[in-house]
């Protein structure tokens, strides 16, 4: 799944078109690295988004293409915030 789609469905950003811009402009990592919108998220990713001053840091736990919103939290950990 796209990385822009997982941090919508996962409802960490809640419209796609900002998590593309997120991603665009280089405020999403994944693993340590830069990511564009288009990389393929995986189990186990490790994601950190910058929001201003905090930083938000995530591990991927399950990948779905839809989800209830009560279970949206089920698809990440919350490392750090």
């Amino acid at each position: 799944m796209r990385l822009d789609k997982f941090l919508k469905v996962s409802r960490i950003i809640k419209r796609r078109t900002v998590a593309n811009d997120a991603c665009d402009t280089e405020h999403v990592s994944v693993n340590g690295k830069r990511a564009k919108a288009s990389y393929d998220v995986k189990e186990n990713d490790i994601i950190e988004i910058r929001f201003g001053e905090r930083t938000l840091r995530i591990r991927v736990l399950d990948v779905r293409d839809t989800v209830a919103k009560s279970d949206a939290s089920s698809l990440y950990e919350v490392l750090s915030q």
